[in-house]
């Protein structure tokens, strides 16, 4: 180790200002000790507007549990931006993402990504992830809330004869319903997964209102270790689901998007980012997390969702409109969600 470090240092003799790691990224691209990467391998359409992107990470990656999920940055026009999204591929296995072309980062990363391309990359985080211990599962999943319980099904289901997993899950048609022919294929040769797929445009909504339509389809579901990941009102109904029959217990739940109701209509102001020494002009109904991208900052973010609390940031001076609420507040050295809070006029942040 330390005759290593001396060829370090004598190489930067002679790379100087560069570090020597700066000429081995021009050899590997995913080769950098100081921002994480990793190249792209395959690309598989899924639908007409989603893909399943596979890359090859570079040395730091912490290799992902199932159900996690982790942030990927792309550049646009010159800029890096940031996006969570869930990881797809089993545990154990190069992971990928599965990505819906909403917004210009999903958007730019269904249409234009190709094998060899890098993306920049942070450690899978998130605990949406199997229980410790087997038991029975209750998988309840809409639209791209499949992503992380895909991953999840793929390492559990034909990997553990004992696997007790009954998948309900809801897409607007079979066109747009991802996974479909794969999950189909896993039912038919794993009797250890039930699937049972619903088509809203024709079927229906699941009502989640009270426990009828769950009962009918699984009658030991409050026994079942329960996952539900999808839009805000479909979790939402299962929350509250859960709430009313078994006091919340035994449910584990991962929003896809919230709802917001403020901001709408309202005039923003300038957000200043003090420490970046940048000033952007700010609507009132966009998160000061995406002013901040936008701006081309690195700006913390986890969840996107106003859940998890990883993208606080210290606020100077100004006021913030929470945009799930509507509610205006904010003190000087109060730490905001900058996913859930857009400008209420002039704003300088700590970042």
């Amino acid at each position: 180790m330390i005759r290593l470090r001396k060829l370090a240092q004598a190489a930067s003799l002679f790379t100087t200002p560069l570090a020597p790691e700066d000429f081995l990224a021009l050899l590997n691209p995913i080769h950098s000790t100081r921002q994480l990467r990793g190249v792209v391998t395959r690309v598989e359409a899924e639908t007409a507007d989603s893909a399943t992107i596979h890359f090859r990470p570079g040395r730091g990656w912490k290799a992902h549990e199932a159900g996690q999920w982790a942030r990927i940055g792309v550049e646009l026009d010159g800029v890096r931006h940031w996006r969570s999204y869930s990881l797809s591929a089993a545990a154990g296995e190069d992971p990928a993402i599965t990505v819906t072309a909403v917004g210009a980062v999903s958007e730019a990363l269904v249409r234009d990504t190709r094998p060899g391309d890098v993306l920049f990359l942070a450690p899978p985080q998130g605990d949406f992830t199997l229980p410790e211990h087997p038991r029975p599962l209750l998988m309840l999943t809409a639209g791209s809330g499949i992503t992380p319980v895909m991953s999840m099904i793929r390492t559990l289901v034909p990997r553990r004869r004992d696997a007790d997993v009954v998948l309900i899950h809801s897409a607007r048609t079979p066109e747009s319903s991802l996974f479909r022919e794969e999950l189909a294929e896993l039912a038919d040769q794993f009797p250890n997964l039930r699937l049972i797929q619903r088509f809203t445009a024709t079927d229906g909504r699941l009502d989640l209102s009270t426990p009828a339509a769950v009962e009918a389809i699984c009658p030991d579901w409050r026994q079942r270790a329960a996952y539900a990941c999808g839009p805000d009102g479909f979790v939402g109904a299962a929350e509250a689901l859960w709430q009313a029959e078994a006091n919340g217990a035994g449910l584990s739940i991962e929003r896809f998007d919230t709802t917001f109701a403020g901001g709408a209509g309202q005039d923003g102001g300038v957000v200043t980012f003090e420490l970046s020494d940048r000033e952007v002009e700010a609507p009132g109904d966009v998160p000061l997390m995406e002013v901040g991208e936008d701006a081309g900052l690195l700006v913390p973010s986890g969840c996107r969702m106003g859940i998890c609390h990883s993208c606080l940031i210290p606020l100077r001076s100004g006021q913030v409109r929470d945009l799930r609420s509507g509610e205006v507040h904010g003190e000087p050295g109060e730490l905001i969600q900058t996913c859930v809070s857009a400008a209420a006029g002039p704003v300088s942040l700590g970042l």
